[in-house]
């Protein structure tokens, strides 16, 4: 049999490990994958005997691929995970961890350090370098558990340089800051701009902010200070008070990053963030707002590993899980998620879909904007400038053969007149309302014009929620309800006492004496009687009373139980339902 020339030049797997962690020969790989051609991997081999160099560096020398497919490629053939360092955040408590010339000697970056799970993240060129792994767990004394990310070799020198060399705490980054000058040109350019503080202390509060939990980051200026507070479990906390000197090129910083004009400051802008940060993907959907005392910015933080939950974890009873199920196996209809902002509407929705996505149906959506993407499901943005709105987007999205269709928010007529079209066409529709309770959506619909035939046999069913923070289970303490907690909670004289939770504070929580939400529900199916009430008018009471003999569990209920099982206070319930209907 012959051997092709490629074949007898080709690179021995042992020479570079760093480059070729798989085994196999990198060459083969990256035409196996179809990255390169066989005579480019011929030229390489080539060069490669006179200059006795990695081959994936001569490579890219050569033109042929970058560093980053390279870094792709190998992180797919071990079955690992690869990550960009230039849009990574580095976790000042890992960097700690790991002196500099171990990392710098073994090519490796300490990335996120998690201390509820007991992990470190580590960027490493070579992950099967075993000798530079027992030398960190070594260094670590298996306090934590490893897990390691590809990146490029180039890319972890220069980070090395970045992370080791400059301050990484938020409380020093504001000490260094306080007695120097900003240097504006630099941030909107981006030349050596790690060694402007104000860079690193933008990273440093996201990084933070995330670490904590925190679903938004408000930057508020005052009249003589920068207020920032986080939003963690649904409630506002301040975590900095800063001069308000800092925050022009604060500012100036989270516009560049997030792509928006940085000479406008008089009009609203939006933009987008994407980080990596503990290790993960991490997006920033961000908004200014000019106010009296300068431009005011809000961070949504939309965690992907966060936002989309499978199904069974929501933390639903039994019950209602399985209602849930037999509403999402109804082959058409609409179903409708309702709810306030902050409600986790979209994290129920995507929760259904991901638990229906499959190869078999073909799914849409249409949102505003687009918050986690999602493999194997289309998705689009609303956009006013392309005049593309809910109605248009449903008009054509129903061209593209969908079986199932998610809308956004149904906000006007033309929009639900859509959505309920598409109902009756034999697709399945999600969509979200604004409304405070589940049965409050009908009425709703019918104040933005739908007609009460139409809306009659086309509803599958209605979801009403809201979040109530977990009370932390290291440090909530049990008591004994007063005589308006009882009546409150509904227990009879003559039964036992009942002991019920409520917060402490403890470290572990942030001395809030809570980790954590949940969601609580309550379910509207609808047949043929409730149908019948709907076609016909009926009123609200009418609804509820017929739904209540047909076992519909009011949104109070699903709270109260879980008071009574010690997932939430009492206090927690009154602040996001409206329990006056318990006690009158």
């Amino acid at each position: 049999m012959s051997t092709s020339k490629s074949e007898q030049l080709s690179e021995d797997p042992s020479e570079n490990p760093s480059e070729n962690p798989s085994g196999k020969p990198l060459g083969r790989l990256l035409v196996e994958k179809g990255v390169i051609s066989e005579d480019q991997l011929r030229i390489a081999l080539l060069e490669q005997s006179k200059r006795h160099l990695p081959l994936g560096r001569l490579m890219v020398g050569l033109g042929f691929l970058s560093e980053a497919t390279i870094r792709d490629v190998m992180a797919e053939s071990l079955g690992q995970e690869s990550v960009d360092l230039s849009s990574s955040i580095v976790d000042a408590a890992a960097i700690k961890l790991i002196p500099k010339d171990v990392a710098r000697r073994f090519l490796l970056l300490p990335l996120a350090l998690d201390k509820n799970e007991r992990t470190l993240t580590l960027a490493i060129a070579d992950p099967d370098n075993i000798i530079a792994l027992d030398q960190v767990r070594a260094l670590i004394k298996d306090e934590y558990r490893l897990i390691t990310q590809i990146a490029r070799e180039s890319e972890i020198i220069r980070s090395i340089d970045q992370y080791y060399g400059f301050e990484l705490s938020i409380d020093g980054i504001l000490h260094e800051i306080e007695p120097g000058e900003m240097d504006y040109q630099s941030l909107q350019t981006g030349v050596d701009e790690f060694s402007q503080p104000v860079v690193r202390l933008i990273d440093a509060l996201l990084s933070d902010a995330v670490q904590r939990g925190a679903s938004d980051i408000h930057f508020e200026p005052e009249s003589s200070f920068l207020r920032i507070r986080y939003r963690v479990d649904g409630v506002l906390h301040q975590v900095r008070s800063l001069h308000k000197s800092f925050w022009s090129s604060m500012a100036v910083r989270l516009k560049v990053m997030s792509n928006m004009n940085i000479a406008e400051t008089r009009a609203p802008q939006d933009g987008r963030i994407s980080l990596r940060l503990s290790g993960r993907p991490i997006d920033f959907r961000v908004a200014s707002q000019p106010t009296t005392h300068g431009e005011n910015l809000v961070l949504r933080i939309l965690d992907r590993q966060k936002g989309i939950v499978p199904l069974e974890y929501l933390g639903l009873p039994e019950e209602t899980l399985a209602n849930l199920r037999i509403m999402i196996a109804r082959p058409e209809g609409i179903i409708l998620v309702t709810g306030p902002t902050g409600s986790g509407k979209t994290t129920t929705l995507y929760s259904v879909l991901s638990h229906i996505n499959t190869e078999a149906v073909n799914i849409m959506t249409l949102e505003d904007p687009v918050e986690y993407p999602m493999v194997m499901i289309r998705q689009t943005s609303v956009n006013e400038a392309a005049k593309l709105d809910f109605a248009s987007g449903v008009r054509s999205m129903l061209r593209q053969d969908p079986d199932i269709i998610l809308v956004g928010e149904i906000r006007d007529h033309p929009t639900a007149e859509m959505a309920f079209r598409a109902a009756m066409t034999g697709h399945q529709v999600y969509s979200t309302l604004h409304s405070n309770s589940a049965i409050g959506a009908i009425p709703r619909l019918l104040d933005i014009g739908m007609l009460p035939d139409i809306m009659a046999g086309n509803i599958i069913g209605i979801v009403a929620q809201r979040l109530i923070r977990v009370l932390c289970r290291h440090c909530k303490e049990p008591y004994e309800p007063s005589a308006p907690e009882i009546k409150l909670l509904g227990i009879l004289p003559d039964q036992p006492a009942q002991t019920i939770y409520r917060p402490a504070g403890c470290d572990l929580c942030g001395q809030n004496g809570y980790n954590g939400r949940v969601a609580i529900m309550e379910l509207l199916k609808m047949d043929q009687d409730i149908d019948e009430l709907i076609a016909r008018r009926a009123t609200g009471r009418e609804i509820k009373t017929l739904a209540l003999e047909k076992g519909f569990r009011p949104l109070i209920e699903d709270a109260i139980q879980r008071v009574m099982d010690g997932v939430t206070s009492l206090s927690e319930v009154t602040r996001v339902v409206d329990v006056t209907q318990r006690i009158a």
